[in-house]
């Protein structure tokens, strides 16, 4: 899945690794959240704040050309308001997808994987 943005100059395209990256950046900048998670769940392990580790628990869902949806999979600090910590992170990743990329984010859905003291 790759986005597509047509500007006066010509298209530019943009590929899912990108809008995951910026999207798993942007979860971890946010008070609470400890990892991301893999989305596939095989693998079981926790990939804590490592560069290449961060798309592995973003979804990203694309709505149209100019368009995206975020599915996170985070694994939060124990004892945080998980609303609030939710709320965060989807404000977050929606204020810096659309910045960065230009690309209209539809909805951003956080799912707790765990919880970690």
């Amino acid at each position: 899945m790759e986005a597509e943005l047509n500007t006066e100059y010509g298209k530019i395209v943009i590929p899912e690794e990108i809008i995951a990256n910026i999207a798993g950046y942007a979860a971890v900048e946010n008070y609470g959240i400890v990892g991301m998670k893999g989305k596939s769940g095989n693998s079981g392990l926790i990939a804590l704040f490592v560069k290449d580790n961060l798309r592995r628990g973003v979804k990203i869902t694309k709505v149209d050309d100019a368009s995206v949806g975020v599915d996170l999979y985070v694994t939060l600090e124990y004892g945080v308001s998980l609303p609030a910590v939710a709320k965060n992170a989807r404000d977050n990743v929606k204020y810096r997808v659309e910045n960065l990329l230009d690309l209209k984010v539809q909805f951003v859905n956080i799912h707790v994987e765990g919880v970690r003291t």
